[in-house]
């Protein structure tokens, strides 16, 4: 994407459909005047007297116990520097989106005019009876040392500035663990760190809490190595100041084990690499650009383990792996403070995590065959599911046991579970759909390109590195909308109405002909159908000219639908193809099927949906629980509508003993965990949380996911072809340009499953001796 395609993409997403990325939303009903007059006169004065007689009733009936503030002053912000408070606000506002996302923690972002030290404690002292916990954030140090210090001295809340612990935090996680696979001692390694700002003083104080010597340990600021003898040093830099008669980083780096890049970008040469110690352990974490390049380092040293702060290496050590779930346990046993020991167990608990065997979910997410711990994979993954899970506890249990916790945690059981919950949907499945994605991009026609929005959801895709679009349409047209876009790239474009592709057009009609010939086709027929998009774009597919294909933006489903099964057909053993829709709800994904083709499905049809929607759900790396849903709930109704689907599930049990799925059931009790197990405990989805919803009908289905699709917080993607030879999806007519993307996305990851697939028949059929 060109700088200016950026710039406006950028400016759009903050400004449309709303200005900023975060806004209140009540969590009370608020529909009647009852309603009304408990959430504010008279019925508010109630709590109002309970927190004056007793002041810690504030966090049991206002919302302080999950409320953070993200504050700044707007002037260390990102790489932009000293932009001032209302610059800092987007910044702030995204901390917030993340906050929210990964821990379910609601932040205010706070921007302050002022870069006086007392003022600036003096406003959040004062408004910190709001919140539960402050995250400062983007403040210039030195200033930042000082009002984190004497605010977590001030405050009996917690306090953290993630500029400076975050990384330290995550990065520490890090170091032990390669430390641990090279075999070295943290107390016996020398450790070079480049830059003395806030982040490199807070990683250099925690690498000494788990044992680092400071006799060991060099750092660097933009003069230099910061030695002992050097005047007017700050009291940070005195603190780590070295004796030796060293001035510059490349004498430095002779022997080091360790080196710590938190400056600029390409200052570590190869020849320092070199110099370095067997088995150098290098975290270059400058942004966007490391210290030295990840490729470059790898090629100079086979020895390495190398991280940088990008998600496009192997170990980003990133912030968010760190902030939100520490908040989050320290919120969880109102904590007085973060201090130490939770820093400390945050380390611990993200070390031994990355040593545990990875989800599924996660290695298909990324793109790996298996992550295991070793060189590549030091530092757990920012989506994996678990990490809500294991951090938040290992700070809350380190709160309580150093005696900053005032509310502590009895039922690990019951809190780690309420942690799980919290978790929704988030759109963090849409963010490891398109991750795994961008790790194999496929080739993607866009049958509609000649179309402003289709062209568009083309473009993202190509930017965004997770396809590689071809471009059916008029070239004319699309090559003028590529102009006014910005789109600046050498794709593929494919008029199959032009002389060009006469060649291949009659070439996809003879081969069409030849399947259909026998149906009522002539050459004539086929020749004509070549030149209609879709029939050449299934076409291209169907002969591997192409990997995968999207249409149906133009024109009604049903016009898309039979040119795609006339070309390319039903996957081997499947009797009807069938769609599903993945609904991102605020219950966590939810999958309904059949949304768009089979209007009334036998129960034999209604199990082999089930069961092409049991595979798609493995797709995304999800274990399938399915309710087969009907009017009523295991053999409650003999009448033939629920009996079907008692049927269907009878051959589900019988021919998949292993599936977790069950029904006849309601709607209601398929999605309320306790209600269906406190009425059905022997049901085989008792307890557990269904993610996949099989409708009796078309009806249904369709009915039920666009009254979703429109609900407020919902999201759909969809609908997912199921039981296709080939990656071919259909989108609803005038799908937007994100849901045109999302499905872009879902082409390659099928595309990608397909061709795993074919390659693990093909290797049983001739296994290597």
């Amino acid at each position: 994407m060109s700088k200016q395609s950026r710039r406006r993409e950028a400016l759009l997403y903050h400004a449309k459909p709303r200005p900023g990325k975060i806004q209140v939303v009540p969590t009370k009903k608020y529909a009647t005047q009852r309603d009304l007059s408990l959430a504010y006169s008279p019925g508010v004065a109630e709590p109002c007297l309970e927190i004056e007689k007793r002041e810690s009733d504030v966090y049991r009936y206002t919302n302080k116990g999950n409320l953070v503030a993200v504050i700044s002053n707007g002037t260390a912000v990102l790489g932009l520097g000293n932009i001032g408070p209302e610059a800092s606000k987007p910044v702030m506002e995204g901390k917030g989106l993340l906050f929210k996302i990964f821990a379910d923690i609601d932040v205010f972002d706070i921007e302050i005019d002022t870069e006086n030290i007392d003022e600036f404690i003096e406003t959040v002292k004062r408004i910190a009876p709001t919140f539960g916990g402050i995250n400062l954030e983007d403040i210039k140090a030195p200033e930042a040392f000082e009002i984190e210090r004497r605010l977590k001295e001030e405050l009996d809340i917690p306090v953290m500035h993630d500029d400076q612990h975050g990384t330290a935090i995550i990065s520490a996680a890090a170091l032990l663990n390669a430390l641990e696979i090279t075999g070295k001692k943290i107390d016996k390694v020398k450790i070079v760190i480049s830059g003395a700002g806030a982040a490199a003083v807070s990683c250099t104080r925690l690498y000494k809490a788990f044992g680092a010597d400071s006799e060991n340990i060099v750092m660097l600021d933009s003069k230099g190595v910061i030695r002992k003898d050097r005047e007017q040093l700050t009291p940070e830099k005195s603190e780590f100041a070295t004796a030796r008669k060293i001035d510059t980083l490349e004498e430095a780096m002779i022997d080091a084990d360790v080196f710590v890049g938190l400056s600029i970008a390409d200052i570590v040469s190869p020849e320092m690499l070199l110099s370095m110690a067997a088995k150098p352990i290098v975290f270059a974490m400058a942004n966007p650009d490391p210290e030295i390049n990840y490729d470059l380092a790898c090629k100079t040293r086979d020895d390495i383990i190398m991280a940088t702060g990008r998600s496009d290496h192997p170990n980003q050590v990133n912030n968010v792996l760190g902030f939100p779930f520490i908040f989050r346990g320290a919120l969880d046993v109102r904590a007085k403070k973060i201090n130490e020991p939770m820093k400390m167990a945050a380390v611990k608990a993200l070390a031994d995590l990355a040593k545990q065997p990875v989800p599924e979910q996660v290695n298909i997410a990324y793109g790996e065959t298996r992550l295991t711990f070793g060189k590549d994979y030091i530092i757990p993954k920012p989506f994996d599911p678990r990490l809500i899970a294991t951090v938040p506890p290992a700070v809350a249990k380190a709160a309580m046991e150093s005696g900053v916790a005032t509310e502590p945690i009895t039922d690990w059981d019951v809190y780690t579970e309420d942690l799980y919950q919290r978790m929704g949907s988030d759109n963090k499945l849409v963010r490891l759909l398109m991750d795994r994605a961008k790790s194999d991009p496929k080739r993607v026609v866009f049958a509609e390109a000649d179309h402003l929005d289709v062209l568009k959801a083309a473009q993202i895709a190509y930017e965004e590195g997770m396809a590689i679009p071809i471009l059916l349409g008029r070239e004319s047209v699309i090559l003028e909308l590529m102009e006014e876009l910005g789109f600046d790239s050498k794709l593929e474009i494919i008029d199959p109405k032009s002389d060009a592709e006469l060649p291949r057009l009659l070439s996809y009609a003879e081969k069409y002909w030849q399947r259909r010939k026998r149906r009522g086709v002539t050459k004539y027929d086929a020749m004509r159908l070549m030149r209609e998009r879709n029939y050449f774009a299934a076409m291209m597919v169907n002969e591997g000219d192409a990997d995968g294909m999207i249409a149906g933006y133009a024109r009604a489903y049903a016009a898309v639908f039979k040119p795609v099964m006339e070309t390319i057909g039903k996957f081997d053993g499947v009797d009807k193809v069938a769609t599903t829709n993945l609904m991102l709800t605020n219950k966590g994904p939810i999958f309904i099927s059949d949304t768009s083709i089979n209007i009334n499905p036998t129960a034999k049809e209604l199990a082999n949906i089930a069961q092409m929607t049991n595979y798609t759900v493995k797709m995304f790396g999800l274990t399938p629980v399915i309710a087969m849903i009907s009017y009523a709930n295991f053999g409650a109704s003999k009448d033939p509508h629920a009996a079907k689907v008692r049927e269907a599930v009878a051959m589900l049990h019988e021919s998949n003993p292993d599936m977790i799925v069950d029904g006849e059931v309601q709607t209601d009790f398929a999605l309320n965990r306790e209600m269906l197990k406190n009425t059905y405990p022997f049901s085989k989805l008792a307890g557990k949380k269904v993610n996949a919803l099989i409708f009796p009908n078309l009806d249904s289905a369709n009915s039920n996911y666009k009254t979703l699709k429109e609900s407020r917080g919902v999201e759909s993607i969809g609908p997912i072809m199921l039981g296709m030879r080939k990656p071919v999806h259909i989108l609803q007519l005038g799908a937007s340009v994100e849901e045109m993307v999302n499905m872009a996305a879902i082409v390659v990851v099928d595309a990608q499953q397909k061709e795993r697939r074919e390659m693990d028949a093909a290797r049983r059929k001739n296994p290597v001796k």
